[in-house]
C-alpha cells in the first residue's frame, strides 16, 4: 500500500495557512510526523482520514484520490485523534464492540473474540466493565488505541498517542505498534515527543509552521547533528551565557555548578567533550541551526 500526498495545502478562514503544499510518500511500515504544535501535524491527520478537506492538492491512496471513496477510505483506517471522546453510556467492552462493528466486524462471536484479545494487550481487560468515561486518563488513552486498531486496519493514524501515559504504558503501545509494523499496514505516528519516533520508526518527516521541512530516516537525520552536541562542566556564570547562547539540553547539579548538554558550535571559553547525538538532539539542531539558514523561522 501507498499514500501519496501532493501539494496539499490547508487555508483557514482568516488566512492562516496550517498545510504549506506537502508533499509525501508513504508507504509500509511504520511513518512518524514530528513537529513542534501548531506545526500542521494534526490538520494533516484529519485530511488523511477524510474528516477535512484540504484547500487544495490531492492524497492518494494506491492511486487513488481519497476525495473519490471517503466511505471506502474510513473502513479501511483506524484512527485515534488527540482530542478522542467517548460515549458516556458504554462500558469499555461495549465501546469496543461498537467501534468493531464500525469497522465492519459483522460477527458477534468474532467481534466478542477481538474486543478480549484488544482489552488484554492494552492492559485493560480486568476493567472491560467499567463505564468507558469513568476510566482514568492513561486507561482512556489505552481505550482510544484499542479502537484504532480493533477492526484490524490496513492503515493506523494515531495522533500524539502517548499523551496522558505513564512510561511502562508508553512501551507496552510502541511495541504493540512495532508487532503491527511487521505487517503489510501503514502506521502513522503523529507526535512532538521524538522518544516515539525514534523507538519505533524508519521513516519519518519534520513539519514546521505547515512546511515539509525534512524526511528520511531518522539515522539520516541524526547524522547531521554529529558534531554538534557537547557535555561539559559549567560555572553558574557560564551557564547564565551559554543559555542564551545554544539550545541546553539537559541540566544535572554538580559540585556547585552544572553538568550540561548542549547543542550548537562550542564556544572557545568553555571545555566540553563531543557526544554522539541520539534523534532528540538532531531534532533541536535541525530546528535550531537548519531552519535559520532557510529563513523559515
Amino acid at each position: 500500500m501507498k499514500i501519496e500526498i501532493k501539494n496539499l495545502t490547508k487555508t483557514y478562514s482568516g488566512g492562516f495557512k496550517a498545510l504549506d503544499s506537502v508533499d509525501l510518500t508513504i508507504t509500509d511500515g511504520m511513518f512518524g510526523l514530528l513537529g513542534p504544535n501548531g506545526a500542521g501535524k494534526s490538520t494533516l491527520m484529519r485530511i488523511l482520514v477524510t474528516l477535512m478537506e484540504p484547500t487544495s492538492g490531492q492524497v492518494l491512496v494506491d492511486g487513488k484520490d481519497i476525495s473519490g471513496y471517503r466511505k471506502e477510505m474510513r473502513k479501511m483506517v483506524g484512527y485515534l485523534p488527540q482530542d478522542f471522546r467517548f460515549f458516556a453510556k458504554l462500558r469499555s467492552w461495549e465501546f469496543l464492540d461498537y467501534a468493531a462493528r464500525l469497522g465492519g466486524m459483522n460477527s458477534k462471536r468474532e467481534r466478542a473474540a477481538r474486543v478480549d484479545e484488544m482489552l488484554e494487550s492494552v492492559g485493560l481487560f480486568e476493567f472491560r466493565n467499567r463505564m468507558a468515561n469513568n476510566l482514568s486518563g492513561g486507561m482512556k488513552r489505552r481505550l482510544g488505541i484499542a479502537q484504532a486498531l480493533i477492526a484490524s486496519p490496513s492503515v493506523i493514524i494515531v495522533d500524539e498517542p502517548t499523551t496522558g501515559l505513564d512510561p511502562e504504558e508508553r512501551i507496552r503501545f510502541r511495541n504493540l505498534l512495532s508487532d503491527l509494523g511487521r505487517s503489510e499496514t501503514i502506521i502513522i505516528l503523529s507526535t512532538h515527543i521524538v522518544g516515539d519516533i525514534s523507538s519505533t520508526c524508519n521513516q519519518m518527516a519534520l513539519l514546521n509552521e505547515g512546511k515539509l521541512i525534512y524526511h528520511g530516516t531518522p539515522d539520516q537525520l541524526v547524522e547531521q547533528a554529529s558534531g554538534h552536541v557537547w557535555r561539559a562542566h559549567i560555572t553558574p556564570d557560564q551557564y547564565e551565557t551559554l543559555k542564551n547562547d545554544v539550545p541546553i539540553i539537559s541540566t544535572i547539579p554538580s559540585g556547585g555548578g552544572w553538568e550540561v548538554q548542549f547543542v550548537g558550535e562550542k564556544p572557545d571559553e568553555i571545555e566540553a567533550k563531543s557526544v554522539d547525538p541520539n534523534l532528540e538532539h538532531a531534532y533541536v539542531h535541525f530546528m535550531e541551526d537548519k531552519l535559520k539558514h532557510w529563513n523559515l523561522k
